[in-house]
């Protein structure tokens, strides 16, 4: 809910950019995407009115952020190490699985 009042007959997902000049709201609803300032059209989007490109759709993230090995997959490689040796009690099918899985990893 954007708190503002609707006016009959007008949908309520368009764009209400507030254009100062002919006193009243722009209310396209062609290709109208949620921005922090509100729902806007293609031609009321930040960019747009900043006089910028829009930015091309993409996945976000680069593909090298994901590269980094995290704590939680080097501590689970740990624990598999000490399960496969013997220093910690595990179940015995727990410890052929380690086993097996650090004999895959060694050179």
């Amino acid at each position: 809910m954007t708190g503002r009042p609707e006016e009959p007959g007008t949908s309520p997902v368009c764009c209400w950019h507030w254009i100062g000049a002919e006193r009243r709201h722009c209310h396209a609803t062609d290709s109208v995407r949620p921005y922090l300032s509100g729902l806007r059209c293609p031609l009321h989007t930040p960019a747009a009115l900043a006089g910028r490109p829009e930015t091309p759709p993409g996945p976000g993230w680069p593909p090298a952020a994901w590269t980094t090995p995290s704590p939680l997959s080097a501590s689970a490689l740990v624990d598999q190490r000490a399960v496969a040796s013997g220093k910690r009690r595990s179940a015995p099918h727990t410890y052929r699985a380690a086993r097996q899985a650090v004999h895959e990893r060694k050179p």
